[in-house]
């Protein structure tokens, strides 16, 4: 705790999500902190760089979660510690004395080396404005902050405030009042967590088992790398249209088609990933104002039903994530803890919508004749996978991936089949998840098509007029081996294959027919699946007598199926 109680503004728990950050801040030392994030904007125009100093100072005293250290308590338990006042971090470095064609690379060098720098949880501010100047006219502002203090909602509010303090002079009274991060922390205690407990545990409680995607991963922390896509402004109205027309939100659809990608993806039909959520109560006034850290991350369960349309999974969804919605203020190991299955999952995503894009946080604020271009956000990742969406005009879909798990063309085919199925869900709300094929296009040409090419003539004619042909050419050569002594020749195949055939058709299967075999691996199998094949092509029945009491048959939904379980079908 603070040496000086002077100085102390006020004393809060943590919200959910600080817990599992500071933990990993605090005892991952040695590794890359990917709660470190960078955004950054390129200002082109005369700047005063005085004011916009004297702007970021006026910020910090704004806002108490800017000016937040976070110490431990002698039991043990963490604190967030608010300050009366911090010092601005504040740093500027003048690149106009390399030569043009260098400056770029020298300002990337910079922003690594600011965002690989690891913050002192303990001392605050856990943000640092750095100003890199490229040309006469032309700077670029880093704002480089722990993803303690800041959410990605909070960025163009804080942006936006930025700019217009920059205008009148650091002047705080030209902006509304600044709601206390405290007003979310006393939310946060008022609400019922064995409640909340209570409902996880019973929308989980079918739950057989997590969805790891790259369960021999690990933990590490990396520098991400990423692939994008992007939906045309068409798609994305049919997509907005579809959401309103289904009663979901465009997130609810976000969140089947990654569910769906998943489910393909490890072979499973119930899904588990993690969700990014929004964290901002609207029983508090004005949080949609607020400066902090609201966001949580919450498990999201996707089931899939093969029978069920895409249409009516987006509403299932929905219905399932609204009844957990109220619940959400829970902290993510508070909630895994509830399910009682450890890690659930180890891929995440989160869909950015804003009420305020970055684009246009400058508003006027910087003056006439100069321009606010955001740049990139840079940030780390310890899961091998997280989609970020956002939409506006057009939506965005940007996959994070850490390298040392997938290389970058394995993770553009996994997004290349998430936009697949967004546009599937364009296109075909009604069809069923059954026959849904994931693979894009440009990959069943590959694999229908390349890998299929062969140098080698391919024969006419059907596949029994081709077998006919060597029982006549070679009847008495070795047609089928298998590995417990069963050999057949291509005349006793056939001859075996009339059988089975003959028996099928005078229980009536004919063309079009579906007969299910239950055999296991021998030259027997073969028996069947080649009588199968002549009944249903018409085959006419031979007077030829056969061990019926051998062979048992069921009817179910696709028709009549025969099951064999005994070996040789002749004796």
């Amino acid at each position: 705790m603070s040496r000086n109680p002077r100085k102390i503004e006020d004393i809060l728990p943590l919200a959910p999500l600080q817990e599992g950050l500071l933990f990993h801040s605090v005892y991952d030392e040695g590794e890359l902190d990917p709660y470190v994030v960078q955004a950054s904007f390129d200002i082109d125009g005369q700047l005063d760089k005085t004011a916009l100093r004297a702007a970021a100072t006026a910020l910090l005293a704004r806002h108490s979660a800017l000016r937040v250290a976070f110490r431990q308590r002698k039991n043990g338990d963490w604190a967030q510690i608010v300050l009366q006042e911090v010092p601005l971090p504040w740093t500027e470095t003048d690149f106009t004395d390399l030569p043009e064609a260098d400056r770029a690379q020298a300002a990337d060098a910079a922003m690594v080396a600011d965002r690989t720098a690891r913050f002192d949880v303990t001392r605050p501010p856990l943000l640092r404005f750095t100003l890199l100047r490229l040309g006469p006219d032309l700077h670029r502002l880093v704002l480089t902050n722990h993803h303690l203090v800041l959410d990605g909602w909070s960025l163009p509010i804080l942006m936006g405030e930025l700019f217009t303090l920059y205008e009148n002079g650091g002047d705080t009274n030209s902006l509304p009042r600044a709601r206390p991060y405290r007003e979310y922390i006393n939310w946060l205690a008022a609400q019922d967590r064995e409640a909340a407990r209570d409902a996880w545990r019973t929308a989980y409680a079918d739950l057989t088992e997590p969805t790891p995607i790259a369960p021999e991963a690990g933990r590490t922390t990396v520098t991400s790398a990423a692939v994008q896509a992007t939906l045309s402004s068409a798609d994305t109205r049919r997509l907005s249209e579809l959401a309103r027309s289904s009663g979901v939100t465009l997130n609810t659809v976000v969140q089947t088609a990654w569910g769906v990608v998943l489910a393909k993806h490890t072979g499973r039909d119930d899904i588990v990933f993690g969700t990014t959520v929004s964290g901002r109560p609207p029983e508090i006034e004005g949080v949609e104002r607020m400066v902090g850290l609201f966001i949580n991350t919450v498990p999201t369960r996707v089931r899939l039903r093969p029978a069920e349309t895409l249409g009516d999974l987006l509403t299932r969804v929905q219905d399932e994530h609204t009844r957990l919605a109220p619940h959400q203020h829970l902290e993510l190991a508070e909630i895994q803890r509830a399910i009682g299955q450890g890690e659930l999952f180890d891929t995440s995503m989160v869909f950015q919508n804003y009420p305020v894009e970055r684009a246009d946080v400058a508003g006027d604020g910087l003056g006439a004749g100069v321009r606010l271009t955001p740049g990139k956000d840079r940030e780390a990742t310890h899961y091998p996978l997280m989609l970020v969406g956002s939409a506006r005009d057009t939506m965005h879909f940007r996959l994070d991936y850490r390298p040392d798990v997938y290389d970058e063309t394995t993770a553009q085919q996994i997004l290349d089949r998430f936009v697949h199925i967004m546009h599937t869900l364009v296109a075909d709300a009604a069809l069923p998840l059954g026959r849904l094929d994931v693979l894009t296009e440009p990959e069943l040409e590959r694999i229908l098509g390349e890998w299929n090419e062969t140098s080698e003539g391919v024969l006419g004619g059907s596949m029994l007029g081709l077998f006919g042909e060597q029982v006549l050419l070679r009847g008495g050569a070795v047609a089928v081996r298998d590995g417990v002594g069963g050999v057949l020749t291509y005349g006793e195949l056939d001859v075996r294959s009339d059988v089975v055939a003959g028996l099928l058709v005078g229980r009536g299967v004919g063309v079009g027919d579906v007969v299910g075999v239950g055999l296991p691996r021998s030259v027997d199998l073969l028996v069947v699946l080649l009588g199968v094949w002549k009944a249903g092509a018409g085959f006419v029945p031979l007077d030829v007598e056969f061990p019926v009491e051998r062979l048992g048959f069921v009817v179910g939904d696709c028709g009549l199926g025969l099951l064999v379980t005994v070996g040789d079908l002749v004796g």
